[in-house]
């Protein structure tokens, strides 16, 4: 270390009191992560002697500065890692000083590894960002100060790393600290402190250097023990999302879990958001017996004033501040699969202490992260970063994720493998009202269905223009009224003259028009009808979407199947043939491609069936699904 250092005060502080800071380092390769992170943990903290010797060792290994200790050796744990000289995992570190103690990601400087850094982010409240002084901002610099800022890192420390190299030069340091100060005004950070520093030698990491006397700011050391960043959990609006139901005798009920935010205290109103079920808290319950109140970060046990319905997932918290709950949201995804992700695919959502069903919906664009743009695309591919839109099969609690990173972030799982697909962060809410809660109704779905004795189906006819959907929709519910059966036929055409009168052709509008369509269906299968749907839905994800509306069995999907010559051909309405003299624009089997169902219920070949043959089959089908019998007369009561 050179002689020119001079030591910070070091006024110690009570362990018990200490803050923890969490703090994120990413830059390009050779930047020096790893060795900053050496040097800072080597100089506040300190090594022992079975640690300074084991380095002294490995820098003669695999050390790339000679005689001298290599820090980085103190991060890269994998031989085969060393003998290549790169760092390819996110490394997480300890220590403290006397002021704070610190938890460290070490997170990899290449583009593939986009998705790890996103993990060691994910917790982080201040990121160190390295910048080589003598190439300045880099592609990946731009990327990782775009990742961090939506990520939800508020506070920056741009090091200027390897000033040694360009002598010092203050005009060096002021350059890439107005190029970044300049790329970063969008970002929306709260705090962004450049510091020139050399990790190697030790200036300005630890302890303020002589050798950049035109530096009149902190060591990186005295900066990250006084930084007060947006710890402000305690301050926001109660969150607790319930770990579990904790009943250990008939006499005791209450609900586990860490408060995520906010603070609660015996005697507060509260608020299960799933149900809008509201009570009061009656104890709160830790393991050092009960406690008045809490803050964000205690684990404990809350038992309430009332007996009311919770479970694991749900989500308690302050009736005047409630999260959204909701089934579908829009989101930014970190993709972190192999295998792009596709709209329509499904996987288990984690948000929270609640995991439930849910299908990866529209995928609207992707983030290009250097220049800060957005592109329209169809599918992400590893380490992209996009925005979608996510549709659970139930509703469930979140904030945005820019408003609360500890109930706005969720990962996806796929199903099969249970790997971690994606990583997410909640942007809002599209149900369309927030923060609305659905009163218990007194005349249940399972009341109106009993009233007509019958069970209420939604029955989905997809197909192309012009395939015979509405003909045989329409047939199908003659049959079901002559057999005394109450139903509704939902014809596309008819509701685009009034309900979605208002919407396009194009691909966002077609699938508004689905969503809406599907909304209405499920309410008059909620009344106890029989609802026919005849809809080109031209989208596997919308119909999808639209069947995880209705409860397991209660959504028929049948594919219209008839070629597109034939359809054609048929032409019933002319809009093929308007299409051809450019007067009808937009027109799915023409202009728009058409996504057959992989899996329907009924597949209906209209060149081997009449439209009378097709609709007894759906009948059928019908008959059998709700339980009245295999035949059309078995239902006749």
């Amino acid at each position: 270390m050179p002689d020119t250092l001079v030591p910070p005060a070091n006024d110690a502080l009570p362990l018990a009191i200490r803050s923890e800071l969490r703090f994120l380092t990413c830059g390009s390769v050779d930047d020096g992560k790893s060795t900053l992170i050496g040097r800072l943990i080597s100089d506040a903290a300190g090594l022992h002697d079975d640690q300074i010797a084991s380095l002294r060792d490995d820098s003669r290994r695999f050390g790339t500065t000679e005689d001298e200790f290599d820090f980085a050796l103190l991060l890269d744990g994998l031989e085969a890692e060393r003998e290549q000289g790169i760092t390819i995992d996110v490394a997480y570190r300890f220590f403290s000083t006397a002021k704070r103690a610190f938890v460290v990601a070490d997170t990899p400087g290449h583009q593939q590894y986009t998705r790890n850094m996103a993990t060691g982010a994910s917790n982080a409240e201040l990121a160190i960002l390295l910048v080589d002084a003598r190439k300045g901002l880099v592609e990946q610099t731009r990327r990782h100060a775009a990742i961090v800022s939506l990520l939800g890192i508020r506070h920056v420390v741009l090091a200027v790393n390897k000033i040694d190299l360009v002598e010092f030069s203050e005009a060096r340091f002021r350059e890439i600290e107005a190029a970044f100060t300049a790329f970063a005004a969008p970002l929306a950070f709260h705090s962004v402190v450049a510091i020139p520093l050399s990790a190697r030698l030790g200036d300005n990491v630890a302890v303020r250097s002589g050798r950049t006397p035109w530096y009149a700011g902190p060591a990186l050391l005295a900066h990250l023990e006084t930084v007060e960043t947006d710890l402000d959990a305690a301050e926001a609006a109660l969150r607790f999302p319930v770990q579990w139901v904790n009943r250990p005798d008939g006499e005791f009920r209450g609900f586990s879990g860490t408060v995520a935010s906010g603070r609660v205290a015996v005697g507060d109103p509260i608020v299960v958001s799933g149900s809008g079920r509201i009570s009061s808290v009656a104890r709160i319950v830790s393991f050092d017996g009960d406690l008045p109140s809490v803050t964000a970060g205690r684990s404990v046990t809350l038992t309430l004033a009332d007996e009311v319905d919770v479970i694991r997932g749900d989500v308690l918290a302050d009736p005047k501040q409630r999260p959204t709950v909701a089934r579908r949201f829009a989101a930014d995804l970190v993709w972190m699969d192999e295998t792009a992700a596709t709209p329509g695919k499904r996987f288990l959502l984690k948000i929270g202490t609640a995991t439930v069903p849910a299908t990866l919906g529209r995928i609207a664009d992707t983030l290009d992260v250097e220049s800060l743009t957005r592109t329209p695309a169809e599918s992400l591919v590893l380490n992209a970063i996009g925005r979608v839109e996510i549709e659970a099969a139930q509703a469930v609690a979140f904030d945005a994720y820019a408003e609360n990173r500890q109930t706005g972030a969720f990962i996806l799982i796929d199903r099969s493998t249970l790997r971690t697909a994606a990583a997410g962060m909640v942007v809002e809410g599209l149900d369309g009202a927030r923060n609305v809660h659905r009163h218990a109704e007194t005349v249940t779905p399972a009341l109106r269905a009993e009233a007509k004795a019958q069970s209420p189906l939604v029955v989905w006819l997809t197909g192309l223009p012009g395939s015979g959907k509405s003909t045989i929709a329409n047939i199908v519910e003659s049959k079901l009224a002559a057999l005394g059966r109450q139903t509704m036929l939902l014809d596309g055409d008819n509701l685009r003259q009034g309900l979605n009168a208002d919407l396009g052709f194009d691909a966002a509008g077609r699938s508004e028009n689905v969503r809406r369509v599907a909304e209405v269906a499920k309410l008059m299968a909620d009344a106890g009808l029989i609802t026919l749907v005849a809809l080109v839905s031209p989208f596997r994800a919308d119909r999808t979407r639209a069947a995880a509306l209705l409860p397991e069995g209660r959504f028929v999907e049948v594919f219209v199947d008839t070629p597109l010559e034939v359809c054609r051909r048929r032409d019933p309405k002319g809009l093929y043939e308007k299409a051809d003299r450019g007067k009808v624009l937009n027109l799915t089997g023409r202009d728009q491609p058409y996504e057959a169902p992989e899996a329907p219920d009924l597949v209906l070949r209209t060149v081997e069936l009449t439209a009378e043959q097709a609709a007894d089959r759906i009948v059928e089908l019908v008959m059998r699904r709700a339980g009245y019998g295999t035949s059309p007369n078995s239902a006749v009561h």
